[in-house]
């Protein structure tokens, strides 16, 4: 028996039995789930109605992320699954689908937000400089155009304790917005606002 996507086979809404006058169509088709996981690369290309192509992945282990307050997108490494509101069980098996809350790797926004604003994030205070080379970015020698134009952006350098906090793990938590089994991608944005304090909350509740 395939997976068909038809409802002739529900009852009416009165509850009446449907008559059955037909079998199965090609175009009432339905195909099992990617399920997809965190790991090296793996695209399948299918080739579905009218031509069309989806690209059904399989492994992934990185995406295209937003910044939304800061107007910035960079490729992150995804870590893990953290919450799903759907169903426990996608955590646990760390199945990337829209609408998951995964932790990606923080260090391509922090390299951003420093080199833009020569501005630390996410350092504890006293800290030995990273090894790769960010304390440079921040001690460099600029022209005076540029340090001018670092001046006028320090105002604008704050952003809320939340996300600093996760800042200073070196993982922030992100939502996938693209559809992995579709389109091939594990693209997303970061969280914050009000967003991200109710996925702490319901993480807290969670555990």
């Amino acid at each position: 028996m395939g997976i068909s996507r038809d409802s002739r086979h529900k009852r009416a809404a009165t509850g009446a039995k449907r008559a059955q006058y037909r079998k199965k169509r090609k175009f009432e088709l339905g195909r099992q789930s990617a399920n997809t996981k965190i790991g090296a690369k793996r695209i399948h290309v299918i080739r579905v109605r009218g031509g069309n192509l989806k690209y059904r992945a399989l492994r992934l282990d990185s995406g295209n992320f937003s910044w939304a307050s800061e107007s910035v997108t960079r490729k992150c490494r995804i870590s893990k699954v953290i919450y799903n509101a759907t169903n426990n069980e996608l955590v646990r098996t760390n199945t990337l689908v829209k609408g998951a809350i995964v932790e990606i790797d923080a260090t391509p926004f922090r390299q951003w937000y420093e080199s833009h604003y020569a501005v630390p994030l996410g350092r504890k205070k006293k800290s030995a400089a990273p090894a790769d080379g960010t304390e440079d970015a921040l001690n460099k020698e600029r022209s005076n155009h540029v340090q001018r134009k670092i001046e006028e952006r320090k105002p604008y350098a704050k952003i809320e304790q939340n996300l600093e906090d996760h800042f200073t793990s070196n993982k922030v938590y992100a939502r996938i917005a693209s559809r992995p089994g579709q389109s091939g991608r594990a693209d997303g944005y970061v969280l914050e606002g009000k967003e991200l304090e109710f996925y702490l909350r319901k993480l807290k509740t969670k555990h």
